[in-house]
């Protein structure tokens, strides 16, 4: 690999490419804080506002996709990183504008579904009208590797931007391209290969010569866009390359990988440079893959090659496909919106001379969003009963740290029970400090600040999610009182909101684990010490479960054998503490 770069600090790097945008397209802003590119404002009629984003590296994906008939604004993280979820709140919520509503795309990698999902979540909550489809485009992985994850999210997402973000350009509701943008993102399908890794600038050189170094002639199929592994590596010239690929998401016989159908009478062929490859080259592999596309019985009807994702200076290409399919919206057609125009420096098409000419100087500085209050809900509960009861659980989870911490460090790398406990413990000094109001939906939300503060990793992305929607179907049943079958009803919501995020149920051994029973007893019961001990009961059962998510999947070992899972039981003691079952009753230290 290449392990010389002009720009070797990371941050420098990230911070003057993204500046640079403003410099080749007068009408996009930076928000340097936040890493936000965004269009500036105008006197042009509103529309729907379409955002995206990832870690960078990636490039000209996603910030030079953004102007005029394409993106609003694209968030960037640092090197093959996601933003936070703060980010991205930034963008949703001040960078943008909103009346129409704002349609959020992301590619299918844990870290940016759960940070921009908890954004949109936090901006529902708020009271704002967003939808967000998540791509998974790749093959490279099959079903049976891929699992519960899914597909991964490469060079395809850039036909999902162009056809939604035209189709908001012309003015259409958020409806209609959510609809569309779900349909394009259903029916593309990518795989990708590479000759060699890429080094990230500032990191240590890895040994050429360890195995995980593609050697001379060697060619991972099915690379991903952050160094991952593919299907596998072999030493094949490009006809025997192009072949493999085209088979890997043409052939239905194959079952691990037959995702989709390619049976339209128009298809799109997208035949992108992942960064390293020669302007020459690329065009001897567009051509390679058109000519076998026709053994297929495939002629694109529109063939798009160059650089529109990249893996820095990746030496490897992709293939997409896109099947063309009717919008079923009475038109436009997808081909009308991938040909409609746009001014977007990523994009074939140039900026207009119209738009140099305007100068325009427009920025957007105004932090709506975290500075402004809670309006009421009219959702009402005994302020004093409601502070005392949770504080009961908050504490119940600080006494439970160490025997969390001890699970965890069987099974993970035991932070579990002090990051719960850190949580529980500023949420406790938010509830001294500011008391309640009785308005459960005001309530919660200030909680939610203090969670999405305080926690950090993958279970406080999980926390801050689910209690970001617990805070916006609370609203949507309010006003009255908060009973426990408004609460059954909105907790049930919630979990419905947080499994959009993550592909954890019930078996997988998780913290979901705990969670699914006490939701569903408290809505039959109504009682919230049943609920309790139904949760309970499911933490310990996860004692002996073999994991299917979570650092647990990497440790490997028999661990899990000797002890319930950290989160669930964790959240199981929350559960215990709210109802007011004591740590000394009979069944509580049955693990």
């Amino acid at each position: 690999m290449s392990a010389k770069h002009f720009i070797n600090d990371p941050t420098l790097l990230v911070n003057s490419a993204l500046q640079s945008l403003t410099l080749t397209n007068p009408s996009v802003a930076l928000d340097a804080e936040n890493k936000i590119i965004y269009r500036r404002p105008s006197n042009e009629p509103s529309q729907v506002s379409i955002i995206s984003g990832g870690g960078s590296g990636h490039e000209p994906s996603f910030g030079a996709f953004v102007g005029a008939g394409l993106l609003s604004a694209a968030v960037a993280g640092t090197i093959f990183a996601s933003p936070s979820a703060e980010q991205v709140r930034k963008a949703i919520t001040s960078r943008v504008d909103t009346d129409k509503g704002i349609l959020v795309t992301v590619m299918n990698y844990t870290g940016d579904v759960l940070n921009f999902g908890m954004a949109v979540e936090k901006a529902k909550a708020a009271g704002l009208k967003v939808e967000m489809v998540v791509v998974g485009d790749d093959v490279g992985v099959g079903r049976e590797k891929g699992g519960k994850v899914g597909r991964r999210g490469i060079a395809g997402t850039v036909l999902v931007h162009k056809v939604a973000g035209a189709l908001a350009a012309q003015g259409r509701s958020l409806e209609e391209v959510f609809h569309v943008a779900k349909l394009t993102a259903a029916n593309i399908v990518s795989v990708g290969a590479s000759l060699d890794h890429v080094h990230v600038p500032g990191r240590a050189v890895p040994n050429a010569h360890s195995p995980d170094s593609l050697q001379p002639g060697q060619v991972e199929i099915g690379m991903g866009i952050h160094n991952e592994a593919g299907s596998g590596r072999a030493k094949v010239q490009l006809p025997e390359l192009v072949s493999t690929m085209l088979s890997q998401v043409l052939d239905q016989n194959d079952k691990d990988r037959a995702f989709l159908n390619v049976n339209s009478n128009e298809v799109v062929l997208l035949v992108n440079n992942l960064g390293g490859v020669s302007v020459l080259e690329l065009g001897g592999i567009t051509t390679e893959v058109v000519k076998q596309l026709g053994s297929w019985g495939i002629q694109p009807v529109r063939i798009l090659s160059g650089t529109y994702m990249t893996s820095l200076n990746g030496l490897g290409f992709s293939i997409s496909l896109l099947n063309v399919v009717n919008t079923d919206i009475g038109g436009p057609s997808m081909i009308e919106l991938l040909d409609y125009p746009c001014e977007a420096t990523g994009w074939a098409a140039p900026i207009q001379k119209t738009t140099w000419e305007a100068k325009n100087t427009a920025t957007r500085e105004d932090t709506a969003g975290s500075d402004q209050s809670i309006k009421p809900s009219g959702l009402k509960a005994d302020a004093s009963t409601f502070s005392r009861t949770l504080a009961s659980g908050l504490q119940a989870i600080v006494a439970v740290e160490p025997e969390v911490t001890k699970y965890d460090t069987v099974v993970g790398d035991g932070d579990c029970g002090i990051g719960l406990k850190r949580g529980a413990e500023a949420v406790l000094k938010h509830l001294k400090e500011k008391p309640t109001t009785g308005d459960v939906v005001v309530d919660v939300a200030n909680i939610v600040t203090v969670v999405e503060k305080e926690m950090d990793g993958t279970s406080g992305a999980l926390f801050a999610i689910f209690l970001n929607a617990l805070v916006h179907s609370l609203r949507v049943l309010s006003p009255g009182d908060a009973s426990p079958q408004i609460w059954a009803g909105a907790l049930k919501q919630s979990c419905d909101a947080l499994s959009r995020y993550t592909p954890a149920r019930p078996g997988d051994r998780t913290l979901v684990d705990a969670l699914y029973p006490f939701v569903e007893v408290l809505g039959k019961t109504g009682d919230l010490k049943k609920a309790a001990e139904a949760s309970k009961k499911a933490a310990e059962e996860t004692k002996g479960m073999a994991p299917s998510l979570g650092r647990a999947v990497y440790v490997g070992g028999t661990g899990f054998e000797q002890v319930p899972d950290p989160g669930a039981w964790g959240l199981a003691s929350f559960f215990l503490g709210l109802a007011g079952i004591r740590p000394d009753e009979e069944g509580w230290e049955a693990i």
